[in-house]
């Protein structure tokens, strides 16, 4: 459980009551927000419309926007308040493509601007910054992962943000996957084929034969790994014997070792289609790796203690998910939490067509109002908490420090 507050309670209970009048203020906003961004999907790098909305309901509450950061046409950071303590918190935006916001990432951009104007509104008190980073490109690009690269993450001392899904989850419950995702091209030789298809070298053949070794490489894996895969390229037209194939790739595990030796595993899978038919073999990454989640207990403890003051039940998750964030890049570096807030009612998984409309339901609205009180008042408490306040503040010096000597 979380260390006790110096603070008298009374005080404590004040500053939480100032920040719950302030999200309470701006809930319309907020929901109007979400439902624009949901409706209105803009995936990977293309969330121009998201990334502005977000930036002017922070302006609007006296946040400095910065837009472009990290090289990043569709990221920006906001900040309000000055201290030697900066409360980080992540809004995500991108939506899927052809099926739209079916991951809830409107849910999440609303809840970060909400937490963020309630700790605005106690900032000064607490003699905190506070700095939201949007974004763009979580699920397909790793945006966390190049603007972290890219020093934007430097000043922040602890980070946040909830994800939608069914149940409310405990952060400590709540991890994900590591994920390597990458481009295998194969090539051969053209020729026609029905008039000489003995001259061809056939690169959908070596496709094939990688895909059925995969098929078969599954039985061998644990229950903590996934592979999955498509053709984006397999040939032009019927009568030519396909010379150029491309084969899209994804493999995750919970563990970093595990993710490697599987990894190694798939690439010998690759390797045999190219030795079987006679192509050759070029792999390259598609994106920044993303690694597992790690959830800091300190902050997760005073974030589950906030939800179900707010009068939500935490479920089980069994302590491990599917599913990979750049969150998990993040965490690494950074003291985080990213748990999964439920919108309560839902049926459909994550990723479907079902849980698009769920992601602008009634249920929806009231994680995101939920999200974004237990974020600020999470955000409240480590900074009232002064052997954790100034535990994270040493942290992030010695991050700094070591930043600084590379």
């Amino acid at each position: 459980m979380p260390a006790r507050h110096d603070e008298p309670a009374s005080s404590v209970c004040t500053l939480k009551d100032r920040v719950h009048e302030r999200v309470t203020t701006v809930q319309d906003r907020l929901v109007a927000l979400s439902h624009a961004i949901h409706e209105n999907p803009e995936p990977a790098f293309t969330e121009n419309k998201a990334a502005r909305w977000v930036g002017e309901e922070l302006s609007a509450g006296g946040f400095l926007v910065e837009p472009g950061v990290g090289g990043l046409d569709t990221a920006f950071s906001a900040t309000y308040g000055s201290g030697d303590f900066t409360v980080g918190v992540c809004a995500e935006y991108d939506a899927l493509p052809e099926i739209g916001h079916a991951c809830g990432h409107n849910i999440i951009a609303a809840s970060a601007v909400g937490a963020a104007l309630g700790l605005a509104e106690v900032a000064d008190d607490l003699g905190i910054r506070v700095k939201v980073i949007g974004t763009p490109a979580e699920e397909h690009g790793g945006g966390k992962a190049l603007l972290l690269d890219r020093g934007v993450f430097d000043d922040v001392t602890v980070a946040m943000m909830v994800h939608p899904g069914l149940v409310d989850t405990h952060p400590s419950d709540y991890t994900s996957q590591a994920v390597t995702r990458f481009a295998v091209t194969y090539r051969g030789r053209a020729s026609h084929a029905a008039v000489a298809p003995h001259l061809g070298v056939n690169a959908a053949d070596a496709a094939v034969i990688a895909q059925v070794a995969i098929g078969q490489l599954r039985q061998q894996t644990t229950a903590n790994c996934r592979i999955a895969l498509f053709v984006r390229k397999g040939g032009e037209v019927t009568n030519i014997i396909p010379e150029h194939t491309i084969v899209e790739c994804e493999v995750r595990a919970f563990d970093s070792v595990e993710l490697k030796a599987v990894y190694q595993r798939v690439l010998a899978c690759f390797e045999a289609g190219a030795h079987a038919t006679g192509t050759t073999l070029d792999v390259h990454a598609t994106e920044p790796a993303y690694t597992a989640l790690q959830q800091d207990p300190t902050i997760g403890d005073y974030y589950a203690d906030n939800i179900v003051g707010l009068g939500r039940e935490l479920g089980d998750n069994g302590h491990q998910v599917g599913g990979s964030t750049d969150m998990g890049n993040i965490s690494e570096v950074v003291p985080s939490i990213h748990p999964v807030i439920g919108v309560r009612g839902a049926k459909d998984a994550l990723h479907t067509r079902g849980f698009v409309q769920d992601a602008a339901s009634p249920a929806a609205d009231e994680a995101v109002i939920d999200g974004a009180l237990a974020m600020a008042f999470t955000g409240a408490d480590l900074a009232l908490d002064p052997n954790v306040r100034a535990r994270f503040v040493v942290a992030h010096q010695a991050r700094l420090d070591c930043s600084q000597a590379r």
